[in-house]
């Protein structure tokens, strides 16, 4: 991943997302034939998924998790109640690293401000962290999933479910109902009339 220039950690001048995503093809420059994927749905979702990066289909598209984790992870989502399409999807990581590997702990806080402005422009009710990385930039980086995956957490008003991401279920079979039980977990917060975000 090539970063073209340092970001300024004061992202507020920024107002909505599309502004956002712009100053990301500006910044974050994907390997030759592949495209940045920023992230896709509602302006003020909800509910906020949140990845580690892309993979190989993504940088194709251009598009969040739609290759094999992303099949998995829109059944899941379909089966504990939530759409889609009602959600906000991205990833910590706005290119893919090389050869699919972890994202390196300096591309994870090169990333940073600009996910947490996204966060700041969705306000978002729930936030889903889909995976270490993902949890470990959002709440703490020192968190550890196997600790608290399934307990929810709140950070700035927002509530915050840790859980496996769906690639963890082809490596691991036994994390599979856990992702589910915690997006139905998930989905049934949503449901509850107090975290509806304020009009």
């Amino acid at each position: 991943m090539t970063v073209a220039t340092t970001i300024p950690q004061d992202l507020h001048a920024i107002g909505h997302l599309e502004a956002l995503q712009a100053f990301c093809q500006r910044v974050f420059l994907p390997e030759p034939g592949e495209r940045l994927v920023f992230g896709e749905g509602p302006e003020h979702a909800r509910l906020l998924l949140i990845g580690e990066a892309p993979g190989e289909k993504e940088a194709e598209t251009g598009r969040p998790f739609v290759g094999n984790s992303g099949r998995l992870l829109d059944k899941y989502l379909q089966e504990a109640d939530l759409l889609r399409e009602e959600a906000y999807v991205t990833n910590v990581i706005k290119v893919r690293p090389p050869g699919n590997r972890t994202p390196r702990i300096s591309e994870v806080k090169e990333a940073m401000p600009v996910l947490l402005r996204q966060i700041e422009l969705i306000r978002p009710a729930v936030i889903v962290c889909l995976g270490s990385i993902a949890l470990q930039a959002v709440l703490d980086r020192k968190a550890k999933i196997t600790d608290i995956r399934g307990v929810w957490q709140e950070k700035d008003g927002i509530r915050i479910m840790p859980t496996y991401h769906p690639s963890a279920v082809f490596r691991d079979e036994n994390k599979r109902e856990l992702l589910k039980q915690d997006l139905f977990s998930v989905g049934d917060a949503l449901k509850e009339k107090e975290i509806r975000p304020e009009k």
